[in-house]
């Protein structure tokens, strides 16, 4: 799953993917994880935000699906992204994973970081209207 977090103010959460991780290292991104067998999505969405930012999810909601086709370890991927709007509770919000993240900040849609996740762009163009109406 992909997840959009933001503060219900404008601003949208992202992190700088660190020289450990698997891939994209040293991009922005939005925030992912997988889910684990037996565990529901809610159940995994909360998880996996409290994990990476400390954060408290306030409410979510499902924006759609992607497939999402790339190489990785030069072998083709197919990843089928359900991806969420998720409002959270900024206070205590950090990175609880230094392995993976080198930064975690704020930035409005205007003011993106660079460089960011290639996934990110295909992410903005399909949801553009259900973000800004924060």
């Amino acid at each position: 799953m992909v997840y959009f977090c933001h503060d219900g103010k404008g601003k949208l959460l992202m992190a700088k993917r660190s020289a450990n991780a698997r891939d994209e290292q040293g991009r922005w991104d939005i925030g992912g994880g997988g889910m684990e067998f037996g565990e529901t999505i809610e159940a995994t969405l909360r998880k996996e935000i409290k994990e990476e930012y400390n954060a408290d999810v306030l409410s979510f909601e499902f924006l759609g699906f992607r497939d999402v086709h790339r190489v990785h370890d030069e072998k083709p991927t197919h990843w089928i992204a359900l991806d969420y709007k998720v409002l959270i509770n900024p206070e205590g919000v950090k990175i609880n994973e230094p392995d993976k993240f080198d930064d975690l900040n704020w930035f409005t849609l205007d003011s993106l970081p660079n460089p960011v996740h290639s996934q990110f762009p295909e992410f903005l163009n399909k949801y553009q209207e259900k973000l800004v109406s924060q």
